[in-house]
């Protein structure tokens, strides 16, 4: 029986969606996630990965760096990019490698492969999770003698709020 499917991605819900919600239970969940792991999610990567969750578009890393200043006016470069290396081992932060933009996962708990929809309009970055896809890249690059390494697939179109005023 094949597993169920992920969750909607928050930056596709309609209005009703509580984004304040969203973001406190990505950070609680990488707090537990972080303990479960024996890792320490400190000020300043709790911070950058809040600022990542406060959108859902992808964001980039001296944008991030211009907004951690408010809070901590000495942050730099590498303070940013080193706590965004942390978050994406742990799994909680993707690279949208075409954007050269982050994204907070949805999906921590578990390694994967990720697939993203990226409007072209407003910029807002669904993550799909979806294993059926991960599956079907591994088996056909296989069956080609090819071996991957990592896996990131990047869709662009328009999101259904981006269709609708079309």
């Amino acid at each position: 029986m094949a597993p169920p499917p992920p969750p909607l991605s928050p930056a596709f819900h309609g209005d009703g969606h509580d984004h304040e919600s969203c973001v406190e239970t990505a950070l609680d969940r990488a707090v537990r996630l972080c303990g479960e792991r024996g890792t320490r999610l400190t000020d300043m990567r709790r911070d950058v990965l809040e600022l990542v969750w406060r959108g859902h578009e992808p964001i980039g890393a001296y944008d991030l760096l211009d907004a951690l200043r408010t809070k901590h006016p000495g942050a730099a470069p590498p303070t940013v990019y080193r706590a965004l290396d942390f978050l994406i081992g742990q799994g909680l932060v993707h690279r949208i490698e075409s954007l050269n933009a982050y994204v907070g996962c949805n999906r921590p708990e578990h390694s994967h492969a990720s697939q993203f929809l990226i409007c072209e309009s407003c910029g807002a970055t669904a993550e799909l999770n979806d294993p059926a896809i991960e599956a079907a890249v591994q088996r056909r690059a296989a069956a080609l003698g090819f071996e991957v390494g990592r896996q990131t697939i990047e869709a662009r179109g328009l999101c259904p709020r981006c269709r609708e005023a079309g």
